[in-house]
């Protein structure tokens, strides 16, 4: 099941949607939001699949919202060994958590906005893990029982920023640098989740394509090492990490400029897609 929150052309209330075909099925009158969805669980996912459509909406004729307002996107950093291996890194030993905070959060189609204190915006094309209960002190077994499901994120990132606080915070938090959606598509219909070829594209050109498979750390790994002492609530979002490609290891670098459209792809779970505009 893919599940997305968007807005009609006439009305700028938050709806939420099922994916039937090439056709949006509203489903707001039984679960009004994707957070409510993700914490009524599968009695709500059942009711969703039974639902009559009493509206239906093409693609292109919607506004697509986040995919869910998370309370927490922890992001993973140098998840590749080859991604580390461009930047000049050796591989991490343990996970390398940082935050990006709320007011990165975009959506499918939004423009990512370079900001006038940088000049180094560069892309990150990442699986994102939805977690669907509260989770403390999880084991890696039973981590994946933890996940609602799966969506797709662009780790946007000003580099120089980045590189020149000393820490990643306001490289990683800049308005509109989280672009996160269009759908979140169920834990159910992916078999393996680390077996997904994962892709980014720059105006159509291949930048980055890998597969989960590479992750350094997978994902119940990372579920398991993240509640030892950070507990996950419904909703929460977990970006596990960008392969190699990204443009700041580049020679010469490449940078997003006003313009450019960006489309991270992952098997199964479709493409999320963001022109770039200046400020």
């Amino acid at each position: 099941m893919k599940l997305a929150q968007f807005k009609t052309k006439t009305s700028s209330e938050s709806r939420l949607g099922l994916l039937k075909g090439e056709v949006i099925v509203d489903i707001t009158e039984i679960v009004p939001n994707m957070r409510e969805m993700i914490r009524r669980g599968s009695s709500a996912l059942h009711a969703a699949g039974q639902a009559n459509a009493k509206a239906a909406y093409a693609l292109h004729a919607v506004e697509f919202l986040p995919a869910v307002y998370p309370g927490k996107i922890i992001a993973i950093g140098r998840n590749y060994a080859e991604h580390a291996a461009e930047g000049g890194s050796d591989a991490p030993t343990a996970p390398l958590l940082f935050n990006k905070l709320p007011n990165s959060l975009s959506a499918h189609n939004a423009p990512i906005v370079l900001p006038a204190i940088s000049q180094q915006v560069d892309f990150e094309s990442e699986l994102a893990v939805v977690i669907g209960q509260r989770a403390k002190r999880v084991s890696e077994a039973d981590a994946l029982d933890y996940v609602f499901g799966y969506t797709l994120i662009n780790d946007v990132s000003a580099r120089d920023l980045q590189f020149n606080d000393g820490q990643w915070m306001r490289g990683k938090s800049l308005d509109t640098f989280a672009p996160l959606g269009p759908f979140i598509t169920t834990r159910d219909e992916i078999a393996d989740v680390q077996a997904l070829k994962i892709e980014g594209r720059l105006n159509g050109e291949v930048m980055q394509s890998s597969n989960t498979s590479k992750m350094i750390f997978k994902v119940p790994y990372l579920i398991s090492y993240i509640t030892q002492g950070i507990t996950l609530e419904p909703g929460d979002v977990i970006a596990t990490g960008t392969p190699d490609g990204v443009g700041v290891f580049r020679k010469p670098p490449v940078f997003l400029k006003a313009g450019d459209v960006y489309e991270v792809s992952v098997e199964g779970l479709g493409s999320l897609s963001n022109p770039v505009a200046g400020e």
